[in-house]
This record gives C-alpha cells, structure tokens and sequence, in this order.
C-alpha cells in the first residue's frame, strides 16, 4: 500500500512521442525505396487498368440488336458505320465481322477471333507486372528485414559493455518497417490483380458471346 501512494504521488513523463508514417518509412533504410516505387507503379497500373476496362465494357446493349436489324435488312454498311462510331472491344469485332461477309464463314470467324486476341492483349496490358510486385514486393521486404538485423548485431559486436536499445533500434526500425511495407505493398497488389483478372474475364465473356451470336446471325437463312 505505501509502495502504491508513492508511486502515485511521483510525476510520470510522457516518453512516448506520435510517430508520422513518413517518419516510419524514413526509418526503413534503404530498402524502402524500392518498396515504395513498387507501390507507385502499383497504384497507376492498378487505376490505369480499372479506366482502360471501364471504357471497354461501355458497348451499348442495344447494339448487337441493331446490327442483327441492319444485315437481316441488307444494310450492312450502315451496321459497320454504326459499330465504327464504338471504340469498344466489341465494336470492333463485330464492325471487322461486318466488312468480311460474302466470304466463307470460316474467314470471318477467324478474323473476328484476331481482332479479339488484339482487344484482349490490350485488357491484360500490365497486369502481369502488377503480378510481380505483390511477388517482388514482400521479398524486398524480407531482404530489409536481414539487412536491418545484420546492422543490428554489427552494432552489438562493436559495442564494449553493455549495449542499449538505443544503439540497436536502426537496424531493428529497419527489419520491421521494411517487413510491414513490403507485406502490405504485395497483399493489396495481389488483390488488385486479382480484382482486374475478374473485371477482364467477364469482359471476355461478353466478347465472347457477342462473336458467337453474330457467326449465328450469318448462318440464319436471308429473307
């Protein structure tokens, strides 16, 4: 009980200071910068991506309709200046479908298939770097992790005595920063590959299903 009335009349300082995140990552070392362009790259391919697939998937719903109207009417001009005004993957398939009829069938399905190929190399631009940073990313950060303890102990071995944590916190600062960042750079990367892949995939399926209706739409007989 006197221990406990001493010890709350003696004043506590408050030792513990907020610490920003910049200064975290300026505690890092080294090794963090690469972390961090890592995480720069990451971030413009991640809403580089997410617009250049946005405007993919803009093709209007009535389109495929209007096309089957205009070639079941004769007027496959104006269906090809129709898809020409979209500049959507889908457009562009069924507008090169468009200016191949009157040749075998297996011609158009095969020209409707490149453009397609094309179309979708554009959807999946980048994505395979975005893939390596959430690989690359946490690697970078185990690397830091062994280089902050190998300061850490060279900070021992040439210290006489006793050694404070003062003397150690560098090279420790520098193992777990460079962990935590590398971690958190290459999970959200990995999630966002993974969200793009999905968006990708569906988009596909929708091109997909657009060739194949419209190669049914030439084998309908002609009134």
């Amino acid at each position: 009980m006197i221990l406990v009335s001493v010890l709350q009349e003696v004043p506590v300082e408050e030792t513990v200071k907020e610490v920003s995140v910049l200064d975290l990552l300026f505690k890092g070392g080294y090794m963090i910068l690469p972390i961090v362009l890592l995480s720069l790259v990451g971030t413009y391919i991640l809403v580089e991506r997410l617009m250049t697939i946005k405007a993919a998937d803009q093709t209007p719903e009535s389109l495929m309709d209007e096309v089957k109207q205009m070639v079941v009417s004769g007027r496959v001009s104006e269906a090809q200046q129709l898809c020409a005004r979209n500049s959507t993957p889908i457009a562009k398939m069924l507008e090169k479908g468009l200016s191949r009829i009157g040749n075998p069938l297996k011609s158009i399905e095969a020209s409707i298939e490149n453009v397609g190929k094309i179309e979708v190399y554009k959807l999946e631009k980048n994505l395979t770097l975005l893939a390596t940073i959430s690989g690359a990313a946490p690697m970078i950060g185990f690397l830091g992790t062994v280089t902050g303890m190998i300061q850490a102990f060279m900070s021992i071995a040439q210290e006489e005595g006793a050694v404070s944590p003062k003397l150690l916190s560098s090279g420790i600062y520098e193992a777990m920063i460079t962990t935590a960042a590398g971690l958190f750079v290459g999970i959200i990367s990995y999630l966002a590959y993974n969200y793009l892949i999905t968006k990708v995939g569906k988009l596909i399926h929708k091109m997909e299903y657009t060739s194949i209706n419209f190669i049914d739409l030439l084998q309908e007989p002609q009134k």
